[in-house]
């Protein structure tokens, strides 16, 4: 059974780097490459014309800030998702993504594998991180609100780290329902609306 088919749209600095996406992702038969550009001021025009489901975006662009891009992206009825896809894997560009609403965030030293892996999770609506913005996210886990219990606090760590409800279950040893039970209590112990939220909660060490 095929795949349905993810509208990709491309926006960095640098006309090569943009090239090179172009030609990994066109290769996959399950995403299809609608737009491409260097210019930040150019990413909503775009997105209104070509309706994309992925957003593949560079912090770092011409006329405008990536930061900047993504926020005005997500005061959108229904806006597409967004990985940041950046060389820094520093806690500013992490923390600055997040603040920012991106979805995720992959890194361009990693494989093209991986790229390809970051955009079909996105799609899928996970919370996406490289293993070092993972780590760092992870050590940035004290001054949890003290009414979380423990169990919740490690829900919390798991669900800023990009792990999946399913992935959560395996982890701690336990049933789906019990992990969407905990993350449900922990949204609303939190006062967030998502998993975005949450981690940049959990970044913020508060």
């Amino acid at each position: 059974m095929s795949r349905p088919v993810i509208k990709v749209l491309l926006a960095d600095d640098h006309a090569i780097v943009l090239e090179g996406l172009r030609a990994l992702l066109e290769s996959e038969p399950d995403i299809d490459v609608v737009g491409a550009t260097t210019d930040g001021t150019e990413v909503a025009r775009l997105v209104e014309h070509h309706k994309p489901d992925v957003i593949v975006l560079d912090l770092q662009l011409a006329g405008i800030k990536g930061t900047q891009v993504i926020a005005a992206l997500r005061a959108r009825p229904a806006p597409p998702k967004v990985l940041v896809l950046t060389a820094y894997n520093d806690g500013d560009s992490i923390r600055s993504a997040l603040d920012a609403g991106a979805d995720g965030l992959a890194l361009k030293t990693e494989s093209p594998q991986q790229t390809l892996t970051a955009i079909r999770q996105v799609q899928a609506g996970q919370l996406v991180f490289p293993q070092a913005a993972r780590r760092w996210i992870e050590g940035r886990g004290a001054g949890a609100p003290g009414d979380l219990t423990p169990r919740e606090r490690e829900v919390w760590a798991l669900v800023a780290a990009g792990l999946s409800n399913p992935q959560i279950a395996e982890r701690l040893g336990l049933s789906d329902n019990t992990v969407k039970f905990h993350v449900q209590h922990l949204f609303s112990k939190l006062g967030v609306k998502n998993r975005t939220e949450a981690a940049l909660k959990f970044a913020h060490g508060r």
